[in-house]
């Protein structure tokens, strides 16, 4: 066992998470899983796998992510979501990291590869990120920010970065991507409000066929076929939902002080 903490926040991903403690289990002797109100037995199946689930109502990404961050026994965390799998390289190179002693860098970036339903791998030009995933607690903690999933990390932090690959299961089905993508923009509308962001009227107009061209060409969307396509479709909707939104709640804010 290595002087890692993993932990997993999750809800209602009974059909995904099973893989994932699966994965990395070996790794360590404290596995966490903070759960927000699953109703469909993740819970049940995070325990049977050896996780200690706790329950935290939903508060955003960044506090979930902090709250689970100060539940951890070991200095060390790594995280990952319950829809991302580790492969096996990726799970040796860890473990190697570690077999020396303590690792030469503060955090380590891990490249993260979209899966689409029905593909076995991440594509080889799968759209990816390299975030901070893998860190000393007292040299970085997760953003509080609700809707940006990122480590912030100290000034001088010595950040290395792994060599595997995680697998991103993030679509279960389009259905499921989009009321997915609609509830994360209402939580994006209400990040502009509380951080004072005004975003141009004139957004409305352009967002969404931008957002589809960044998808499906600057993300690649396009080397994957007709189901690369509808991603790129669903993701536009979303950047359209996340400016929408946002311009609604500063109309609605200027009526009621109109209205005064």
């Amino acid at each position: 066992m290595l002087p890692v903490s993993i932990f997993i926040i999750a809800k209602n991903e009974a059909d995904r998470i099973g893989e994932t403690i699966r994965a990395v289990r070996d790794l360590t002797d404290d596995l966490l899983v903070v759960d927000s109100g699953s109703t469909d037995g993740t819970q049940a199946i995070a325990e049977e796998l050896g996780a200690r689930v706790i329950f935290n109502p939903w508060p955003g990404y960044g506090p979930q992510k902090r709250f689970a961050e100060e539940q951890c026994r070991h200095d060390w965390l790594l995280n990952i979501d319950a829809d991302e799998i580790l492969p096996p390289n990726l799970v040796a190179e860890i473990r190697a990291l570690f077999a020396r002693g303590e690792p030469p860098c503060q955090a380590y970036r891990i490249r993260i590869a979209e899966i689409f339903p029905g593909e076995p791998a991440p594509h080889p030009l799968a759209y990816a990120l390299s975030p901070v995933r893998l860190y000393r607690k007292d040299w970085g903690r997760y953003s509080p920010s609700l809707v940006h999933d990122r480590v912030d990390l100290k000034p001088g932090t010595k950040v290395g970065r792994l060599k595997g690959t995680v697998h991103h299961r993030s679509v279960r089905s389009l259905g499921d991507q989009i009321e997915k993508l609609n509830r994360y923009s209402d939580q994006q509308a209400v990040d502009l409000e509380i951080r004072g962001v005004s975003i141009p009227t004139w957004r409305v107009f352009v967002e969404f066929p931008a957002a589809f061209l960044k998808a499906y060409f600057g993300r690649r969307h396009a080397l994957r076929g007709t189901y690369g396509f509808l991603t790129a479709m669903n993701y536009a909707i979303a950047r359209h939902l996340r400016v929408a939104k946002h311009y609604e709640k500063k109309r609605l804010s200027a009526w009621k002080k109109d209205s005064r």
